[in-house]
């Protein structure tokens, strides 16, 4: 992950100001992000399963205390992220483990480019007129970076897995 020539100072300069204004709330932040992700793509809701219990919708499992921890790790990855922007290779063992954990419980790797809208949404949501398209450039390419390295962990296992 060759964060320094992925990302401008100024580039990084707007992911952190940005991200400031959002991490804050990273619960109700989160539940804008998986409400809008529910949106775009229905079928990922049987992948959240907690207790072997199947929701009847997206509503539902928004509300559990589980998928609210889940927002909240989702949070942080995010969060670690924006706080390693100068160096976002010291994430890479951590990101590509994560991709596996992904794929192990059935994550298509298509299923990242639809989180990423649904980021791009919530950010656009909670920052108003201040996410301009240098805001939307910088955080797809910072999110460009994290799939990246979590597609290796798909990548690293080995088929039959």
């Amino acid at each position: 992950m060759e964060s320094g020539m992925l990302l401008s100072g100024r580039q990084r300069a707007l992911i952190r100001e940005s991200w400031q204004r959002v991490s804050g709330s990273p619960v109700q932040h989160g539940l804008v992000l998986f409400s809008r992700l529910f949106d775009l793509d229905p079928d990922l809701l049987p992948l959240f399963q907690y207790n072997c219990k199947q929701f009847a919708s997206p509503q539902e499992c928004l509300s559990t205390p589980e998928f609210l921890d889940h927002i909240r790790k989702v949070m942080l990855v995010i969060d670690a992220a924006v706080s390693h922007l100068e160096n976002l290779s010291c994430l890479e063992e951590y990101l590509c483990n994560l991709g596996k954990k992904h794929q192990a419980v059935g994550v298509k790797v298509e299923s990242f480019s639809t989180v990423g809208e649904s980021l791009l949404y919530m950010l656009e949501k909670c920052l108003g007129a201040a996410f301009s398209p240098d805001v939307r450039e910088a955080w797809s390419k910072l999110y460009g970076a994290v799939v990246k390295a979590m597609q290796r962990g798909w990548e690293t296992l080995p088929e039959g897995d």
